[in-house]
């Protein structure tokens, strides 16, 4: 299935890799490939994680303290945001759509 990030969601994966790489090249590694899983299971079964209000979902970041929240549009995978799971809860919730 094909996922589209929100560009607020891009901006915010690319901060958190960058903070990681200016820590640790071996985080920043593992954060990457961490994500890269998380949007692999969300790819081959989105309706697999639970549900954060009445469109969204969150799939948490293994071993980070990150979630990615996305909707299941039918067609595609809209990635709303890469969040930190423990700071500004719901900050995402007025990004739109964007376009297909």
């Amino acid at each position: 299935m094909r996922i589209d990030f929100h560009p607020a969601a891009t901006a915010e994966l690319e901060e958190s890799a960058d903070w990681y790489a200016e820590r640790s090249l071996t985080a920043a590694q593992g954060f990457a490939l961490a994500v890269d899983a998380a949007l692999d299971k969300i790819a081959a079964d989105p309706r697999r994680f639970p549900k954060i209000d009445g469109r969204h979902q969150a799939c948490s970041v293994e071993r980070y303290p990150f979630q990615i929240i996305y909707r299941d549009d039918g067609s595609r995978i809209y990635l709303v945001a890469v969040a930190h799971a423990k700071r500004r809860p719901g900050y995402w919730k007025d990004r739109t759509s964007g376009s297909s």
